[in-house]
């Protein structure tokens, strides 16, 4: 960007409309795992003030406060005056890039997503190669390391990677009557690891004589890209997917996504990020309206209900957690739920809209004591329910759940809610 990002976001006037209530505080995911008021809101605001007006340095120990936000947008929600923090934390990570540079793995990784070809071909030769040093879990799409490895511990779960991806297992244009047609966005994870995410959702369309347009040159929403600062990987991506969406959006209904962060980053992060190109800015809002998150548009633009209803309860319990994207940023919460008590009986966890500490690549890499001591009461609620399934309409949130599951042995088998929904049909 050829500005600077301080001329861009005026990061003083947000510090001065924080009245310091503390109301944030409790909430905060980095504050319960680190109690520092330097890691809280208004201490990152504080210090965001602090750094437009000159009186600090954006040197290594800045560097790592800023990272350690989560971006859960828990305080924005409990804000009085709804302060932007997770947006301005945003932008500032965009001059933590720009001073010192991103990581080596974070570049080759953000490479991956702005080329899907190259992606595809990294992915295939990862399910070529991953038994050599991990064990597989294919009961829950996961694997565990072999060994120790500088940030990859033995005893961490990650995703495991699939032979073929979902949109290379399947026809751009699937036919299911043609009395209504929509578009599928499945997200990176979907794509290359939760396959049967995509698979699902494809059955659920069939049933309900929707036909399902799997626009197979969509790229990555740049999510991973815009949390840690690569501003260059999210401008390429983004413009990318807003011209490609228009030229079909006239063709769909809607265009789907099973994925909480996907979906709020197309339909409301491009918004927040093309706030200094106008022409951009206008366009990722007139395609917005056509973006839904899988259920939201499930349960409010189909009979899906009805049909559930016509279908037998299963014994199974459910217990669902809240992805921050999908409640905190989209108010989407009701709709998964709905859908899923057609045919399970659910049991609400203590907290289900407590982050479960996923925090980006960043957090991923290089803080995941971080993500780890955040995760463990979240699967530790999860464990409390009883339940049999936990489920939430995210990969990313996936990822961590089954990651923190492990380190409290919680027996619960994590399933997204189009999963749940596609196995209901079946029966």
């Amino acid at each position: 960007m050829s500005k600077a990002v301080q001329e861009i976001f005026d990061f003083g006037a947000t510090t001065d409309e924080c009245i310091k209530c503390a109301k944030c505080i409790p909430v905060c995911t980095i504050y319960n795992v680190n109690p520092d008021e330097v890691t809280s809101p208004r201490g990152f605001l504080d210090l965001l003030g602090a750094y437009q007006r000159g009186n600090l340095e954006l040197d290594q120990n800045a560097k790592d406060i800023f990272e350690s936000c989560f971006l859960c947008t828990a305080c924005v929600e409990v804000c009085p005056k709804s302060l932007p923090t997770d947006m301005v934390i945003e932008q500032v990570r965009a001059d933590i890039g720009k001073k010192f540079g991103i990581a080596w793995y974070k570049r080759a990784f953000f490479l991956l997503l702005r080329h899907r070809w190259l992606n595809d071909l990294a992915f295939k030769l990862g399910w070529v190669f991953q038994t050599c040093g991990f064990k597989i879990k294919a009961d829950i799409d996961s694997m565990s390391g072999r060994f120790n490895l500088p940030m990859l511990k033995a005893d961490r779960i990650l995703p495991s990677l699939k032979k073929t991806s979902f949109l290379n297992s399947h026809p751009e244009n699937l036919s299911n009557g043609g009395k209504r047609k929509v578009a599928i966005f499945i997200g990176c994870l979907g794509n290359y690891n939760y396959v049967n995410v995509g698979n699902s959702l494809l059955e659920i369309l069939e049933h309900l004589e929707i036909d399902a347009f799997l626009a197979k040159d969509q790229k990555c929403c740049g999510a991973p890209a815009y949390f840690t600062g690569d501003f260059y990987t999210v401008d390429y991506n983004a413009k990318f997917n807003i011209e490609y969406f228009e030229s079909f959006s006239k063709d769909v209904e809607a265009i789907i996504i099973p994925e909480a962060t996907c979906s709020a980053m197309l339909k409301i992060d491009y918004e927040h990020y093309f706030h200094d190109q106008p022409e951009w800015k206008a366009r990722a809002i007139a395609i917005k309206d056509k973006i839904f998150m899988a259920t939201e548009w499930l349960e409010q633009k189909t009979n899906l209900s009805e049909v559930l209803k016509s279908k037998k309860k299963d014994t199974k319990i459910v217990t669902y957690h809240d992805p921050c994207h999908a409640r905190k940023m989209q108010g989407i919460y009701q709709e998964p739920r709905k859908l899923i008590s057609k045919n399970y009986d659910i049991v609400e966890m203590s907290d289900p809209n407590t982050c479960c500490g996923f925090g980006g690549v960043t957090m991923q890499s290089e803080k995941y004591h971080f993500a780890k001591a955040a995760g463990i009461p979240k699967a530790d609620m999860i464990k409390k329910t009883g339940a049999d399934i936990v489920s939430s309409e995210c990969s990313a949130c996936r990822m961590q759940i089954n990651a923190s599951m492990g380190y409290v042995d919680a027996p619960q088998i994590f399933k997204n809610p189009i999963e749940l929904i596609a196995d209901a049909l079946r029966e």
